[in-house]
């Protein structure tokens, strides 16, 4: 056994196991978690030596290769998608052979393989390309970000939410309602990089990462190139999207926006009846609120809105980025604007309001017109279990920014026409009367009741209702709070175990 310097857990030399089953899970997570906080801290203290020893010290654990291959071939949706060489591991068998194959290859003497690059279509009717890396490299690029990732945690901006542990959309949009509520912050320049994922410079991401142990591997992998249709492309810029470590390299990329715009915080620290809190005003003459490539910026007059794309000038030019012209605009919040799905405004009443935006809803509704559609001629049980996770996932994501039950109460009528009319479809011979005895019998959960659930005779499955799920106030992560931080444990389980209650 050889202890690891400065900590109390120990890592075997020799493969921890080779039976995928008998794997300690917690130990495993033990010993990658104290890496990745020792990073952190590192970084916080600008130890940048300390930083590079213990990133070194991952990418070398056997626990973080495990790790790596676990959440990749088993985890991941895309673990049954292989890469260019069509290799796949969806065995436990077969992951005990590939970390058996992987532990003795240095990783800094790793070859990646082109992606393979797949389309999928967009909101706007365009296509956006996928690039899908073989297993073995991803399962490389997952233990690089398992290194990375803490070091830059601790730089962040924390107007930055997109593709970040323990943050999530609704943190950009809490953010965006603080930023209109008072009405102050009135003109907003709606941003959006043109192709951002496939334009990012590689040189101006290689020079932050300067440092890092395996900066040679991240090059060898920006610059991999793809396949498209068995016609294989270098790549001299971007990010591929589909790889595990394209959005952390994204998110470095796209650090600095507030720097550039003159954007710092005062702390506050409170003491109510003995419980210390923390505050932290923006200062300066923006505001920002961050979702991956989708930005958005707040002024106080219109004068300092319009001087946003010449003063992102310098910050686009190092990027190699573009603002796109056709989804970035300045408009007042008394207008309104979308952003993540949701429409916010200022209305006449002095209010910010958020609803869901209107193309969110349409295509809410195109997914229940299809999911009816497609299920003439199956029963009730199966409509049912194709609807609920739709109504439950949309619900869910809408009613931590919604600011009435009317939206999700509206879909609610929505789904019964639709669903009534499957059941008269089902049924062409049988009266309204006798399909409402048979599938709407009177329900009561204890926290719901009514006349009209669906359910289904057979197994008493239900029909879930938006309404059921009544909106919440989200509470965004303070400032650049980060769950590799120790000090902050207990804020976030406290977090989790919020997030965790039931969902109705």
């Amino acid at each position: 056994m050889s202890l690891t310097p400065n900590n109390n857990i120990c890592e075997p030399a020799k493969p921890i196991t080779t039976d995928w089953n008998s794997i300690k899970w917690n130990k495993i997570n033990r010993h990658v978690t104290s890496l990745q906080r020792r990073i952190y801290h590192a970084s916080r203290e600008n130890d940048r030596k300390r930083v590079r020893d213990l990133q070194r010290q991952l990418t070398n654990s056997n626990s973080a290769l495990i790790k790596a291959i676990n959440r990749v071939t088993k985890v991941n949706k895309g673990k049954y998608t292989p890469g260019v060489d069509g290799f796949r591991a969806i065995s436990d068998k077969s992951r005990s052979k590939l970390y058996d194959d992987l532990r003795n290859r240095k990783m800094k003497l790793h070859r990646p393989k082109p992606v393979l690059r797949k389309y999928i279509p967009k909101k706007n009717g365009k296509l956006r390309s996928l690039g899908i890396p073989t297993i073995k490299d991803r399962i490389f690029q997952e233990v690089i970000r398992m290194a990375m990732e803490p070091e830059w945690e601790a730089k962040f901006e924390p107007t930055s939410n997109g593709f970040r542990p323990h943050r999530r959309q609704h943190d950009s949009i809490r953010r965006n309602y603080y930023n209109i509520q008072s009405g102050k912050w009135c003109w907003v320049f709606e941003g959006d990089f043109q192709a951002c994922f496939d334009t990012l410079s590689h040189e101006f991401i290689l020079k932050q990462i300067r440092d890092f142990p395996h900066y040679n591997l991240v090059k060898r992998f920006l610059e991999a190139g793809y396949v498209d249709n068995g016609v294989f492309y270098e790549t001299h810029k971007g990010t591929p999207q589909g790889g595990l470590l394209s959005p952390l390299l994204a998110n470095i990329a796209l650090h600095g926006m507030e720097d550039t715009l003159e954007i710092s915080y005062k702390k506050y620290v409170r003491n109510r009846n003995g419980t210390i809190s923390e505050n932290f005003i923006p200062q300066g003459k923006y505001r920002i609120s961050r979702f991956a490539d989708d930005f958005l910026i707040f002024s106080q007059n219109k004068e300092d809105i319009k001087n946003i794309p010449t003063l992102l000038e310098p910050y686009l030019s190092d990027r190699g980025l573009i603002l796109s012209k056709e989804k970035s605009k300045i408009s007042h919040i008394s207008e309104g604007f979308n952003f993540l799905g949701f429409n916010f405004k200022y209305d006449k009443d002095n209010v910010a309001r958020i609803r869901p935006a209107k193309i969110s809803i349409q295509k809410f509704k195109q997914e229940i017109d299809y999911i009816c559609k497609t299920t003439y001629g199956d029963n009730v049980g199966t409509l049912i279990d194709r609807l609920n996770p739709v109504i439950r996932g949309t619900a869910n994501y809408w009613r931590y920014a919604v600011s009435t039950s009317y939206e999700l109460a509206d879909m609610d009528h929505y789904i019964w026409n639709k669903t009534f009319k499957f059941l008269k479809r089902l049924h062409p011979n049988k009266g309204k009367r006798w399909i409402k005895n048979r599938y709407f019998p009177p329900y009561n959960d204890g926290k719901h009741h009514s006349n009209w659930v669906l359910s289904d005779p057979k197994s008493g499955e239900i029909l879930e209702h938006m309404s059921w799920f009544k909106p919440r106030r989200y509470v965004m992560v303070k400032h650049d709070y980060s769950p590799y931080d120790r000090d902050k444990i207990d804020y976030f389980e406290s977090r989790k175990a919020n997030f965790s209650l039931s969902t109705r």
